[in-house]
């Protein structure tokens, strides 16, 4: 199963600028393509965009949901939310928009904190996936136990995010393997290229036995970007696995419904490149060059800063706390 997450993740690169033109695009041709979930909403999920998180250019995230509940025929219409970000009120408008699936994703040792939300999604009839982040910052065993958790409140499967782009392959291998011995429901993954190893990872994952894969067209997305979800059809199919994926109809919308839209090309600089070294959430990068821009500082030192504090997705803004405090000491 593929799952599309270009207009979510995707929305970081773009500054959440999507416009529901473009999303009923883009969403129309992925479902066509045999993608089997497509993921909507802000960057940080229903409820994102804020000043914190930067806010989104469309005026009703929900308008984006709409756009694309008209145009998707098979494919489960998704949502993201991040507890305390997002809200139950937020789901069920966009359950009320035609979403039939929702990603309720925490830190990847905060599983506790979803149990509300999957409740309430599985009393919608939605689909209800455990979305664990920043799983390098947990042993294997660990993050087993937290995914044991998502199960129990009746999460369909469990998905595992490299949201730094920090992991190689055998710790993929080795996350992965440990959460399908520890639960009975599926498991999926999600990567980030910040070291190049997206597509490396995500075979991995595959190997190993996980049944659902993210990826975005372009490798769009926050950092230096996801899985590359044309290149994913193109290796899967090398690999013989079988999936329902169009592999040139893909390449042809990423170039003419994407491209045209993209701020700049989707490639490891040295910012992202930091991000994976370092093991810093993806979607800080834009703040990050932001507050350096500021301040004054190289990026990079803000990076390695945040990374040996241990920063985790949610606290974007200490991102000019610290950028503040390193001003005063240069």
């Amino acid at each position: 199963m593929v799952v599309d997450t270009t207009m979510r993740d995707g929305s970081h690169a773009l500054r959440h600028d999507y416009k529901a033109r473009i999303v009923s695009e883009l969403a129309g041709g992925l479902d066509a393509c045999g993608v089997d979930m497509i993921e909507v909403s802000h960057g940080d999920g229903l409820g994102g965009s804020s000043f914190t998180y930067g806010f989104s250019r469309s005026d009703d995230e929900f308008t984006l949901l709409e756009a694309a509940s008209k145009v998707i025929k098979r494919a489960l219409l998704t949502v993201l939310l991040l507890p305390g970000i997002g809200t139950i009120e937020d789901l069920k408008k966009a359950h009320a928009c035609g979403a039939k699936a929702v990603r309720v994703a925490t830190h990847v040792t905060e599983a506790d904190i979803s149990k509300q939300h999957i409740l309430a999604a599985k009393n919608m009839d939605m689909m209800a996936v455990g979305f664990l982040m920043m799983t390098h910052m947990a042993k294997a065993q660990q993050i087993a136990e937290e995914a044991r958790k998502m199960e129990s409140y009746g999460a369909d499967y469990i998905n595992l995010a490299d949201s730094a782009g920090y992991l190689l392959p055998d710790d993929v291998r080795d996350r992965i393997g440990a959460v399908l011995q520890a639960v009975s429901i599926p498991v999926g993954f999600h990567a980030h290229n910040n070291l190049g190893m997206a597509i490396a990872n995500s075979v991995a994952a595959l190997e190993t036995g996980a049944l659902y894969i993210d990826g975005t067209l372009r490798g769009l997305g926050a950092g230096a970007g996801n899985t590359q979800l044309e290149v994913l059809a193109g290796v899967m199919q090398r690999y013989g696995y079988n999936t329902d994926l169009d592999f040139y109809a893909l390449m042809d919308l990423a170039a003419g419904s994407l491209d045209p839209i993209l701020q700049k090309p989707q490639y490891i600089d040295n910012g992202s490149l930091m991000l994976g070294y370092a093991g810093v959430y993806s979607s800080f990068l834009l703040h990050v060059y932001d507050a350096a821009k500021k301040f004054e500082l190289e990026p990079r030192d803000i990076l390695v800063e945040l990374g040996r504090r241990g920063m985790v997705g949610g606290q974007e803004d200490m991102i000019i706390d610290v950028a503040y405090h390193l001003s005063c000491t240069h």
